[in-house]
């Protein structure tokens, strides 16, 4: 037994709880988000309870990985962990609740289907969505916490899929290469071909188009 959490890891920096009751053997699940931050599509989370006896080598953050090595990572997650599950949030929930709102609302769905198997939950960065377990926010915990840096990992995975099946269906967005950020390759194709269904019209970039839309400007 041991005396912190995920020591099998072992990590330079050991993460300790600071408002959560913990106990060796506890089952500690982490939540991470993709996709805050793009002008199209979902947000996307992950929740992921980590097996102590089948660690898998090489968890970090998922931005630090390339998307081949994210991509053997996630599969080494599903078949390891105790479990997984993926929870999202639509382009119309996001504008209707707003992208924090909403990305905490996503994070309860990928709780709620690994609620069975943990007994807390610990989510990235400095906010909790109301959940029905024990739960504290961990700063940078996809850098720090093993459970969030494979969480980060599956919701990277499934949301970059998510924009090369939209690259798919609209080939002159660019969302395979962009992944629905606001570059300028981005805002330039919005410019010419215009809005898709799946673009959020409450972020700036898509509220000024439509508006300059609806008035006929363009």
């Amino acid at each position: 037994m041991t005396d912190f959490p995920f020591s099998e890891y072992g990590k330079e920096r050991t993460w300790r709880p600071a408002s959560l009751s913990w106990h060796a053997g506890m089952r500690l699940a982490g939540v991470d988000e993709a996709g805050r931050g793009p002008l199209v599509g979902a947000v996307v989370t992950a929740a992921v309870v980590l097996d102590p006896r089948r660690p898998v080598p090489g968890l970090a953050d998922s931005k630090k990985l390339s998307p081949a090595r994210r991509e053997a990572l996630a599969g080494e997650i599903r078949e390891r962990c105790l479990a997984w599950s993926l929870g999202r949030a639509e382009p119309a929930e996001i504008d209707r609740l707003n992208i924090l709102q909403a990305t905490m609302v996503a994070m309860q769905r990928a709780v709620d289907g690994v609620a069975q198997w943990a007994d807390a939950v610990l989510v990235d960065g400095n906010r909790l969505p109301r959940l029905s377990l024990p739960a504290e926010a961990v700063v940078r915990g996809d850098a720090l916490v093993p459970a969030i840096s494979a969480a980060s990992i599956l919701a990277k995975v499934a949301r970059d899929r998510e924009m090369a099946e939209l690259h798919a269906r609209y080939p002159g967005y660019g969302f395979d290469r962009h992944k629905g950020y606001p570059t300028r390759d981005h805002l330039a194709a919005l410019a010419e071909h215009g809005l898709v269904p799946e673009h959020r019209r409450s972020f700036a970039p898509v509220a000024a188009l439509a508006e300059q839309t609806e008035r006929g400007d363009l």
